[in-house]
């Protein structure tokens, strides 16, 4: 009698804990860092603004060396209407895209070479790396040399300091790529354009878009230096042309629209990330 009622809880005992495997586990919450707040990136730069604005109306900030923000919009305003600040935006405009469109193709096509070939590996990506480790403001002056002093140089910059992100991210999400993924399209008998554009490109993505953010905004920090070179106008003349006549009110209209432009083009930037890879469950999703 004492075996079978031993015998009778143990199967009891089982029964209970598998009923307690299958039950669902209670979801642990708070980890997450929960939805994302609309237009939540904006709040830095909104308490910047605020911050600057008490400390102005305070007088805690020199005006000859901080304007007030009143003072900037008011400047602003005025170069505006006279037609100097949207003729030099539109220069700076030019230059960034034509260089960022360079660097881009540049970026993306020697990650591919190099990230699918082992031949190009080997030419490719120690080049790439040894230009990475020379700063790219330093080549200002052979590049004068080597293509004279107009617009020519500066765009070439500005494709340099692009190129080298979108490289080393890309070609860093192609080296990432599981191997049991390559394998699997062997198996799956997969062609070379196929294994790519089902294997390859949604793999790269992800880093594709780290360099690119990284690329639109070098492409803005180097112009800021390119054009306080013998520019006759954009964004980094009017603040060069403000620095000798001690308008510091000038000079952070430029910052602020250099910072418009910066911000407007990530944000861009993420939106399209987010669009393209809206497949992937991250913690910013």
């Amino acid at each position: 009698m004492t075996a079978m009622t031993t015998t009778t809880l143990h199967k009891a005992a089982a029964t209970v804990a598998a009923d307690a495997d299958e039950r669902p586990r209670k979801r642990r919450r708070g980890l997450a860092p929960g939805k994302r707040l609309p237009a939540a990136r904006l709040a830095g730069p909104l308490l910047v603004l605020a911050l600057w604005a008490v400390a102005s109306a305070a007088e805690a900030l020199d005006p000859a060396a901080i304007p007030a923000p009143w003072t900037v919009v008011e400047t602003g305003t005025q170069l505006w209407t006279d037609g100097t600040l949207i003729t030099d935006i539109l220069t700076s405009l030019q230059r960034a895209a034509s260089g960022f469109v360079i660097g881009l193709t540049a970026g993306v096509v020697l990650a591919l070479a190099s990230g699918l070939t082992r031949t190009g590996e080997a030419l490719i990506d120690g080049t790439v790396n040894l230009n990475r480790a020379i700063p790219t403001l330093g080549l200002i002056p052979l590049f004068i040399l080597w293509l004279g002093i107009g617009e020519t140089f500066k765009i070439a910059i500005i494709a340099i300091v692009v190129y080298i992100p979108i490289y080393l991210n890309t070609h860093a999400a192609l080296s990432g790529i599981d191997n049991r993924f390559v394998e699997l399209a062997e198996v799956q008998g997969l062609s070379k354009l196929r294994f790519i554009r089902e294997i390859v490109i949604p793999g790269a993505l992800p880093g594709f878009f780290v360099g690119l953010r990284l690329g639109v905004t070098g492409s803005w920090l180097g112009l800021v230096v390119l054009e306080q070179i013998n520019a006759t106008s954009g964004l980094g003349y009017m603040m060069f042309q403000a620095t000798n006549y001690g308008q510091s009110d000038v000079i952070l209209v430029g910052l602020v629209v250099y910072g418009i432009f910066g911000l407007a083009s990530d944000s861009t930037v993420r939106l399209i990330e987010r669009r393209v890879l809206s497949w992937r469950r991250t913690l910013s999703s």
